[in-house]
């Protein structure tokens, strides 16, 4: 099993910031519900928690979710979902170079896991809470986003 010795600091941040990054990618894709995502987000890196002893990689990266910069946002133009590809991308590399497959899987799923808990977290559209969709087509794009760079292990 990898553990978090087996990354320099830089990869580890990478690692660790990834995640939060892809999750808030879908936060801002569609404007409204930003509590109730941050909520539901929190609450997929708990659940994780409970399943510790699967990855030393992933016990130790929901272990302390990362706290964000937002100046690391701003001195990269602003735009979260261009650092959240490119974090994703560099995650993927790290992975792809010292990881075994089923790690990488899993970390790859629950990266998905707290990106669909932020699309799934409020309902886009509607009046009122009535109606509208359960994932909006930005949220659904910037999924497709963070799956496509998740496979671009190079």
């Amino acid at each position: 099993m990898t553990s978090k010795s087996d990354f320099n600091a830089e990869e580890w941040s990478t690692l660790a910031e990834a995640p939060l990054f892809a999750a808030m990618q879908v936060t801002r894709a569609e404007r409204g519900g930003t509590l109730r995502e941050s909520i539901a987000v929190a609450k997929a890196y708990a659940e994780a928690r409970q399943h510790q002893g699967q990855s030393e990689l992933l016990d130790a990266i929901v272990a302390s979710p990362p706290a964000l910069d937002p100046s690391a946002v701003r001195s990269e133009g602003g735009d979260v979902a261009s650092v959240a590809r490119s974090r994703l991308t560099q995650a993927a590399a790290v992975l792809e170079a010292k990881v075994p497959a089923e790690e990488r899987d899993a970390y790859e799923q629950f990266v998905l896991t707290l990106a669909e808990a932020a699309a799934n977290a409020n309902r886009e559209g509607g009046f009122i809470g009535i109606g509208g969709k359960p994932v909006s087509e930005n949220e659904q794009a910037a999924l497709a986003d963070i799956r496509e760079a998740l496979r671009a292990r190079s």
